[in-house]
């Protein structure tokens, strides 16, 4: 393993940064709970105007909550997630937690840069799963409330050594979470590297904007012409398929139950929805408007923007009631979504596939927003 530490420290102080705590910022801090080393966790609150609140935790730098109103103007939480930090510790799901350092699958837990291969850690049968073992979501962050145009934002930061998890690299990462007056909550990642590697950063959050019950009714849009299929194992076989006349054509708001249980063996690999969605927009350096996502019964309307190429729909189809999760909730089959942007998986091993290296003195940056609103 390679350590370069004064390397790393000047990564860190060129991650961008957003100064000055604004004296109308409105974030409560308070304990989260132990995790099994005995760290206590802190639960940061971020609340606007509108009474709109997202809840964070600097354990897996993780979405705990979003509190949200319906057309009628009650406010309830539609995500899952647990109510301290032992839940999440011992949790296998990643509720809320943010995914590196590769989000989503890697195949056979290797890759190659340069002509060198690196051997990861394997936790998804043969494969490497969101970051390995641990990942970035079963790590502590060292938190820090700052702000961003006057709205309530918090920084987290992680530092990544060479050989975590088998990736190369000492890896210097900040996610910063913007709550802003027009229920948007932005979510800004910046990392960079004294080694060349691989990057692919996301968040995992559960959403249901039923706040209950489950997902299938809900209407999806996503803006994407085609979809990356995959393997039994859930790898993409390096075909980008179009999406026409498939159970994956979701270009015009379909219920997501619709066509979920057709004879279609894609979904028989996922058992649901579980694939990449290459977006029309292809990244870019904006973040534009890919997904939508609204409940009926609720009026709640969530969008998604990014600068991200591909979304990740998962349907979720593990969830099995045996996670007790908020208040002893049961989260059942399909009871959570999740729509994270990215780039493809397993594109270490796919050289057709956007490229997901990043070299030192580059600084990688993405931006993705989740905005609800009523109907």
């Amino acid at each position: 393993m390679r350590t370069v530490m004064p390397a790393v420290f000047s990564l860190l102080a060129e991650l961008p940064v957003t100064a000055g705590v604004a004296e109308n910022s409105k974030m409560t801090p308070q304990p989260f709970g132990q995790n099994a080393d005995g760290r206590t966790a802190t639960l940061y609150t971020l609340r606007n105007q509108h009474g709109m609140e997202v809840a964070i935790t600097n354990y897996g730098a993780t979405i705990v909550s979003i509190k949200v109103p319906d057309r009628l103007g009650a406010f309830a939480d539609v995500t899952h997630g647990h109510d301290d930090v032992a839940g999440y510790a011992a949790g296998t799901t990643y509720f809320g937690g943010t995914i590196g350092r590769y989000g989503n699958r890697i195949a056979h837990g290797k890759f190659a840069i340069d002509g060198v291969t690196y051997t990861l850690a394997k936790n998804d049968g043969e494969n490497t799963l969101h970051g390995g073992i641990f990942g970035f979501s079963k790590v502590f962050w060292t938190a820090e409330e700052i702000s961003a145009s006057g709205a309530p934002a918090l920084q987290l930061d992680y530092l990544s050594k060479d050989g975590e998890e088998g990736f190369p690299g000492n890896l210097s990462v900040r996610v910063i979470f913007t709550l802003t007056n027009a229920n948007e909550l932005k979510i800004n990642y910046a990392a960079n590297t004294d080694m060349k590697t691989v990057l692919n950063l996301t968040n995992h959050t559960y959403f249901n904007l039923a706040a209950g019950g489950t997902i299938l009714d809900q209407e999806l849009m996503i803006a994407a012409d085609k979809f990356t299929p995959v393997d039994k194992g859930l790898i993409p076989t390096g075909e980008l398929r179009p999406v026409a006349g498939t159970p994956f054509d979701f270009r015009k708001p379909s219920a997501i139950g619709s066509r979920i249980a057709d004879h279609d063996e894609q979904l028989k690999f996922g058992q649901g929805y579980d694939h990449n969605w290459v977006l029309n927009s292809h990244g870019s350096a904006q973040p534009v408007l890919v997904v939508t996502l609204f409940d009926a019964k609720s009026g709640r309307k969530m969008e998604v923007w990014t600068t991200e190429p591909a979304v990740q729909f998962y349907s979720g189809n593990f969830l099995d009631g045996s996670i007790k999760g908020k208040g002893g909730t049961p989260y059942h089959l399909r009871s959570g979504l999740c729509l994270e942007t990215q780039h493809f998986p397993d594109s270490p091993n796919r050289p057709s596939f956007p490229s997901t290296e990043l070299v030192p003195g580059a600084t990688f940056s993405s931006e993705t927003i989740y905005k609800f609103s009523t109907e």
